[in-house]
């Protein structure tokens, strides 16, 4: 008896147990579907960017995890998880070992084996109101999300459903309700497509041979609302109602995305607005030892585009914009590298965005910066934004002792990053812009106070040296997502690659390749409007995370009245 579905009588093993309606899934259709709900979900997302698979895995899920006991749900959602997260998330082990990659994995795995006990709680509603299916499964993977995405050491964000759809039509509805409400459609969508299909699979086997009943095992019969036989008189067409009514609202969902309204550019004021990927002369952690060259690229590529600008081949920008940890020597404290910067800024004769490692404020710790570099008069420390979410076990080592016993690489970062605590507003002459670093764009409040604050562009500065162009690319479709959220233009400056600049409607234009020496200059219409999601800010997602609850809630009490049931 295995350990996933103790639950479940198994025939001998000469006598398969037939598929019966009523019952969940057979073990053995229920793990591959969980495995391939996985795959699914991985191959929707960058790099690979398949976006209908998504709510097809969601389905695959759903599917499994039907009517199990909580443990079986659970087994079930970790598969899914780890088949899922281990592949997407590959990019992290490719110069820190498998340790931490491991460890990742499993634990991202485990959110999803919390989702998969969820949905196998709910099933006696989805039993009791078959069309209640879509939405409940749209408000758990809000719920998984919202959960994922905060804990621990602040969360994860990385896989949430909605950044699987930056070129689907559903991108659209983040205008309206942000990345919650595109996971609870893409999840939605998923319900619909698994509503569908149950009841075709039901239907199937209504009107199919009677199967051969295992002995000791009951006839097929004794069935939930969900599997009702058909009603006499209706026939064909009323039959099959039930599976053609889910996958037509699917379909028509997805394509209705196209009808939400977004500008195609910005209304405001015009900028020219350069992007310096200057490079690295190596992939991998050791980027951090040449640190001295990496400022060099982006200075000597700084001064060839005010070449050009000069020649007449190229406008001249009104913003420079460097990546993060384009100057990992602090340059308020090194006088060579705030030289170096200057002369970069003097010959161009615009201000540059520089991403900086800045040493303090206390001894032992640093700073993730983007601080504002004018020609002429250097530094402007008024306009300096400090990360606010370092990354755990990468910038910062939460339980430093406890994280050593698991891995001695914990000791490469020596110093701690400290967040800063204001919203990354950074003001360079009339254009204001929304400063995020790196992760930060995948934390809907991070974004979303910079354009509170007054933000007309968002800029992404990262850094993908000790990543790959996946990672890269699922960067970019997070990005796009913001410009959307927000209906503001935006761009992404790295220092290997992907970088571009995206529309507000979500278009990326001049991407460059990954690990090459680029710069991309582009004029764009700033933006300093509010769509709904703007407005409404985190609400969203606290109903949908509060219905979700309601939901597990309302499962719990329906059970208990079927304990108490008599017979």
């Amino acid at each position: 008896m295995t350990t996933l579905d103790r639950d479940e009588t198994h025939a001998p093993a000469a006598l398969p147990r037939p598929v019966v309606p009523g019952r969940p899934l057979p073990l053995r259709v229920a793990v591959p579907l969980a495995v391939a709900a996985g795959l699914a979900l991985l191959v929707a997302f960058p790099p690979y960017g398949v976006w209908p698979l998504a709510p097809v895995g969601v389905a695959l899920l759903a599917a499994a995890a039907h009517r199990r006991r909580l443990r079986a749900g659970a087994g079930l959602g970790f598969l899914t998880g780890v088949a899922f997260f281990a592949p997407l998330l590959a990019w992290t082990n490719l110069h820190t070992g498998y340790l931490p990659w491991v460890l990742l994995s499993l634990l991202q795995a485990g959110y999803l084996a919390l989702l998969g006990a969820a949905t196998a709680w709910v099933s006696p509603l989805v039993d009791r109101a078959r069309w209640a299916w879509p939405a409940l499964t749209g408000l758990l993977w809000v719920g998984q999300e919202a959960l994922r995405d905060r804990t621990p050491f602040g969360g994860f964000p990385w896989g949430r459903l909605a950044f699987s759809q930056d070129s689907s039509p559903l991108l659209r509805l983040a205008a309206l309700g942000g990345a919650p409400l595109v996971t609870f459609v893409v999840a939605l969508i998923g319900g619909l497509l698994v509503t569908a299909a149950w009841r075709g699979w039901v239907t199937a086997q209504r009107h199919a041979p009677e199967p051969t009943t295992a002995p000791g095992e009951a006839a097929p019969g004794a069935d939930g609302p969900l599997d009702g036989p058909a009603r006499a008189g209706g026939a064909g067409a009323r039959r099959w109602t039930p599976v053609v009514v889910p996958a037509v609202v699917a379909v028509a969902l997805t394509v209705g995305g196209l009808l939400v309204p977004v500008a195609t550019a910005g209304s405001g004021d015009t900028v020219t607005v350069a992007i310096v990927q200057g490079n690295v002369p190596r992939l991998g952690l050791d980027f951090n030892a040449q640190r001295q060259a990496v400022l060099n690229n982006h200075v000597d590529a700084t001064i060839e585009l005010a070449g050009r600008v000069a020649a007449g081949q190229q406008r001249r920008p009104d913003l420079v914009v460097w990546p993060e940890n384009s100057s990992d020597i602090d340059p308020l404290r090194n006088p060579t590298a705030g030289a170096r910067i200057s002369q970069a800024a003097d010959t161009i004769g615009a201000p540059i965005l520089v991403g900086a490692v800045l040493l303090g404020p206390d001894a032992g710790q640093v700073r993730n910066a983007g601080i504002l570099w004018h020609p002429g008069t250097g530094a402007d420390l008024d306009q300096l934004y400090t990360k606010r979410h370092p990354v755990p076990f990468a910038e910062y080592v939460p339980l430093r002792d406890v994280a050593r016993l698991v891995s001695k690489k914990v000791d490469l970062i020596r110093n701690d990053f400290v967040p800063g605590s204001t919203p990354g507003v950074v003001r360079a002459g009339t254009t204001v812009l929304g400063d995020v670093i790196c992760f930060e764009v995948a934390y809907d409040e991070v974004v979303r106070d910079t354009v509170t604050g007054g933000a007309q562009l968002l800029v992404v500065q990262t850094n993908n040296a000790t990543f790959d162009v996946a990672e890269a690319r699922q960067q970019m479709a997070m990005v796009r997502l913001r410009a959307v959220e927000h209906g503001r233009p935006a761009l992404m400056a790295s220092t290997v690659g992907v970088s571009g600049f995206v529309a507000p409607d979500g278009r990326v234009s001049d991407a460059t390749g990954f690990n090459t020496r680029e710069v991309v200059v582009r004029q764009l219409r700033l933006d300093d409007g509010r769509t709904l999601a703007t407005r409404l800010g985190w609400w969203p997602e606290v109903a949908l995370a509060a219905l979700a609850a309601a939901a597990l809630v309302g499962a719990a009490v329906l059970r208990r009245r079927q304990r108490v049931r008599p017979g």
